[in-house]
C-alpha cells in the first residue's frame, strides 16, 4: 500500500508542465512567472542567453519583453536558438516582436506608442490565446514599437485603433504573440489567456 501511494504521488509531480519565462529585461517578467505558479506550472526565470544544453527538459517557453527597440534589433541572446525548439512558445511585447522578425516578418517603431489601459478588438474569434475571452476587451500596453508585418504561416488575432497586429498565432498553433502585457492585472482576461496557453502545452507534451 505504501509503494502504491509513493507510486502514485511521484506519477503526479511528473506530470506537472515545465514552462520557464526567459528574461528579456522586461519589467514584469516576474507577474509572468507569478502567473504560472499559480496555474500550478513549474515554473523557472532564466536569462535570455542560457545556453541550450543547459535548458530544463521544457513542454512550453515564454519570451517576456524588454526595453524600448530591443525587440528590433536581430539579436535577443538565445531567443532565436528557443525559437528552433518544438515545443509551444509566446512571445510578449518585445518577445512578440522578435518572434515576428526571426519568422521573416518585420516590427517597426510606433507611429502611435501605446500606455496604459487600451481597448483590443479579437480578429476572427481571436485563435488559441483568445479562447474564452470577449470579443472586445482591455488590455495593457507598454510599448514604443510594434509588429506591422506578420510572417508567412501567421494570422492576426487580435487588433487596435492603433496598432493592427496586437496579437498573432502560427497555422500550426505552436507560436504565439501578444504586443500587450497579460500578466498584468489591467488586462481583463490575462489569466485565461495563460491558461489557454498552458493548455497548449498540456496537449502538445501529450501527443509526444
Amino acid at each position: 500500500m505504501f509503494m502504491g501511494v509513493t507510486w502514485y504521488v511521484i506519477s503526479m509531480a511528473e506530470k506537472k508542465l515545465v514552462i520557464d519565462v526567459v528574461d528579456n529585461g522586461g519589467q514584469w517578467t516576474h507577474r509572468e512567472w507569478r502567473m504560472l505558479r499559480y496555474l500550478g506550472v513549474d515554473t523557472q526565470i532564466i536569462e535570455n542567453t542560457t545556453p541550450i544544453e543547459d535548458l530544463r527538459d521544457l513542454d512550453g517557453l515564454i519570451l517576456s519583453g524588454g526595453a524600448a527597440r530591443i525587440g528590433l534589433s536581430g539579436e535577443l541572446g538565445n531567443c532565436a536558438a528557443f525559437l528552433e525548439l518544438d515545443i509551444p512558445i509566446l512571445g510578449i511585447c518585445a518577445g512578440h516582436q522578435f518572434m515576428a522578425r526571426h519568422y521573416g516578418g518585420d516590427a517597426r517603431e510606433s507611429p502611435k506608442p501605446e500606455f496604459g489601459a487600451m481597448n483590443i478588438e479579437l480578429v476572427n474569434g481571436g485563435g488559441t490565446i483568445f479562447a474564452n475571452t470577449a470579443d472586445s476587451q482591455t488590455v495593457w500596453e507598454s510599448h514604443n514599437d510594434e509588429v506591422h508585418v506578420i510572417p508567412d504561416g501567421f494570422f492576426i488575432t487580435a487588433s487596435s485603433d492603433s496598432c493592427k497586429v496586437q496579437g498573432m498565432e502560427n497555422e500550426e498553433g505552436t507560436r504565439f504573440g501578444l504586443q500587450f502585457h497579460p500578466e498584468v492585472n489591467d488586462s481583463e482576461f490575462g489569466k485565461e489567456m495563460f491558461e489557454n496557453f498552458v493548455e497548449v502545452c498540456r496537449n502538445a507534451k501529450s501527443a509526444h
